[in-house]
């Protein structure tokens, strides 16, 4: 027989660089997945749901920089959406192949038919259906053009009796075309933010993951401006180390020393992030703008000046324009602010909890000196986010994976499935929540078939935590809020994973080191205090006073224990509400 539109996918994925299709196979798919069977170049993962597959290709992308995962018709395609949702809003180049029912039954409420133009509309920027093999073959380049260069999701709806076809040339490129550019505003645009730094007393650089490339640059721009280095979560591992100058986080996540500094500012100037908060941003300075995609820039903030351009390129050419300033004063009170911050930070994390209620501070802190300096980490969306942020600590070659903008739950397990695969020679520890975990327990099974040697740790707090501290600032007594949970260390031998179970703090350590020096695959269930909480930079009068009103409201209903609890758990942050 001669070449299928199936064998032409694969052979042209791989000539794009994609080793892993992430998906369930069967149905619509099986012209797919045979095509990767005979030619043996690209390796199909096999995972227990399509949900995960794209999470799992949202990771290998982010690391690699372009990633494929597929679904068959109508549930496969459903199941796909929440992780596309993610890819696409975080800007990682994943290719979804949404295979269909036979082309001939469109239109005919055939057997699991849907529309995967109107199912994935929202989570891609390019949807495509190819009904014929020449469109196929003229659609797959751009796709992967178009998922390369825009850094969005692509998807081509296939047709399982398209895919079976004989498959055609396409008169254009076979494959994506690589392209490097130099992309920065003109001369007169930098003059004009020279200009505002060199009137400005009091400045803060603000940055996001768009600064990823431009690490030297930024220390540089900071000495030579003497300005303090705030950063969003996303950009934590690409932007904090070796810098004399960072000060911390902003937002949900972040701490008081960054919020303040940006806000005692004359001038912020914003560099690489599209950072959603714009509570936390300040009304009152002169903001300036740099972002690689210009549609972006002013949507958050009352921005004065606004730049197009990559942040490096961007940043080469402003550097030469500028003169140093002397006054360190600002810079040095921020830096006093924010070590005193850390210093307390170290304070709470070294109380180890009690039994059964291990501080999760403490847990983070352990996780963070064990793993090696070139970990990667994946965080699930809710109080593991806030672990990550605060105690994890970046050394250049770290990095850290997580659902940062659409916010889903149970993102880690996946997320680690695609990074172990995508860098097979370094460390993945995955901070899964108990919620988060029990989502999407399945893929447990995929880590075990393909051998990965993810070190899993489980803040298991028998509870929504993140949902609980946001019911109780909004005057609310959690509800919904417990988790019946199973013994995940049970779980995770049963599925042939080596399984811990910590309770007492002075175990911790030890097991903790134990889990990290095991080869293979190895989940650690600790049981952390359900009762943390994780306080913002900006403490409202409104979250003090319902949070106070839903203690009330608990006393009231009888569940004082629960508030005795909170209490004990959290003296440090209750001063700050008092």
């Amino acid at each position: 027989m001669g070449k299928k539109v199936a064998d032409l996918l694969v052979e042209t994925i791989c000539s794009a660089g994609i080793r892993h299709i992430y998906a369930v196979t069967g149905d619509s798919l099986n012209e797919v997945n045979d095509a990767v069977r005979r030619a043996g170049t690209v390796r199909w993962i096999h995972m227990r749901h399509e949900e995960s597959g794209a999470f799992a290709a949202t990771a290998e992308a982010e690391l690699n920089g372009l990633a494929c995962c597929a679904g068959s018709s109508g549930p496969g395609h459903v199941h796909l959406i929440n992780g596309l949702y993610d890819a696409h809003r975080s800007n990682c180049s994943v290719l979804a192949i949404a295979s269909t029912c036979p082309s001939d039954q469109f239109g005919t409420g055939y057997f699991q038919e849907t529309s995967p133009i109107r199912l994935f509309d929202d989570c891609s920027g390019y949807n495509q259906m190819a009904v014929t093999p020449v469109q196929f073959a003229r659609m797959l380049p751009a796709a992967l053009q178009h998922a390369l260069h825009k850094r969005e999701v692509a998807v081509i709806g296939l047709p399982g009796d398209v895919a079976a076809c004989p498959c055609a040339e396409s008169p254009g490129a076979p494959g994506p075309l690589p392209s490097h550019s130099i992309f920065r505003p003109q001369d007169g645009e930098l003059r004009q933010l020279a200009g505002m730094i060199a009137s400005a007393e009091r400045i803060t650089l603000f940055c996001g993951i768009g600064a990823r490339e431009a690490h030297d640059e930024v220390v540089q721009l900071a000495s030579l401006l003497k300005a303090p280095v705030a950063y969003s979560f996303k950009s934590k591992m690409e932007v904090q180390y070796d810098n004399p100058f960072e000060i911390g986080m902003t937002g949900l996540l972040g701490l008081p020393s960054a919020y303040g500094s940006m806000h005692e500012s004359d001038l912020l100037i914003l560099l690489g992030t599209d950072f959603p908060y714009d509570s936390f941003l300040p009304q009152e300075c002169r903001i300036a703008q740099v972002d690689i995609r210009p549609e972006r820039i002013g949507r958050r903030a009352r921005v004065e000046l606004g730049l197009a351009g990559d942040v490096k390129d961007t940043l080469q050419a402003l550097l030469p324009m500028l003169k140093e300033h002397t006054d360190r004063s600002f810079l040095d009170r921020q830096l006093k602010i924010y070590r005193e911050l850390c210093d307390d930070m170290v304070a709470v994390a070294s109380k180890p909890g009690s039994v059964g209620n291990l501080a999760p501070e403490y847990v983070a802190t352990l996780i963070d000196r064990l793993a090696s300096d070139d970990a990667i980490f994946t965080v699930d969306t809710g109080m593991c986010c806030v672990w990550g942020a605060r105690y994890l600590h970046a050394t250049g070659r770290r990095r850290m994976l997580g659902s940062f903008n659409h916010g889903s739950m149970a993102n880690a397990l996946p997320m680690a499935i695609g990074a172990a695969l995508a860098r097979p020679g370094q460390e993945v520890v995955a901070l899964c929540g108990d919620g988060g975990l029990s989502m999407l327990l399945g893929d447990l099974a995929t880590i075990v078939e393909y051998r990965l040697p993810v070190k899993i740790v489980v803040f298991n707090n028998r509870s929504l935590g993140m949902v609980k501290l946001e019911m109780e600032v909004a005057g609310l007594p959690d509800c919904q809020t417990d988790m019946c949970n199973p013994d995940f260390e049970a779980i995770a031998r049963a599925m042939g994973i080596t399984g811990f179970s910590v309770d007492d703090p002075a175990q911790a350590e030890a097991t903790l080191l134990k889990a990290f020096d095991t080869p293979g695959p190895v989940l650690v269930s600790v049981q952390t205090d359900p009762n943390a909480l994780a306080m913002p930079p900006k403490v409202e009068f409104g979250q003090m006073k319902g949070f106070a009103l839903a203690m009330t409201k608990l006393i009231l209903s009888g569940r004082t224990d629960e508030v005795v609890a909170t209490a004990k758990s959290n003296l440090k942050h209750l001063r700050e509400l008092i």
